[in-house]
């Protein structure tokens, strides 16, 4: 169909329930870039931010999760989409987080989009 799929590791290195033992360790999974021709689109994971994610390059959607303890608390994941700079991003997977937070965090950032969405159910 003409789409590229690229893997981008995601794992924890401080998240986890004891030190050393992480909720998702290097190897365990991925996100993932898919190209539509010139257009990147970037789907996180269950990951904090760690370099691989900071490194990105030309992504135009990022859909990043932030749902602690497992992944990225608010404030993290505002400061890694700073690191890689997509052009529009999605907050996903946060159950209970302040998106707003997110946004507001990533307001005055030239170049970055925030959308917002409302999952079904909430108010």
């Amino acid at each position: 169909m003409g789409i590229e799929i690229e893997a981008v590791l995601m794992y924890n290195f401080v998240l986890g329930p004891a030190p050393g033992k992480p909720f998702h360790h290097k190897g365990i999974g991925n996100g993932y870039i898919l190209r539509f021709g010139t257009t990147r689109v970037y789907f996180s994971g269950d990951t904090e931010c760690v370099p691989e994610m900071k490194a990105l390059l030309n992504i135009s959607v990022a859909f990043v999760a932030m749902n602690p303890p497992r992944t990225m608390p608010t404030a993290e994941a505002a400061a890694c989409v700073k690191a890689f700079r997509p052009m529009i991003v999605y907050p996903y997977h946060y159950r209970g987080q302040n998106t707003q937070q997110f946004a507001d965090a990533l307001k005055n950032t030239p170049g970055i989009e925030v959308r917002l969405r409302k999952l079904e159910g909430e108010p």
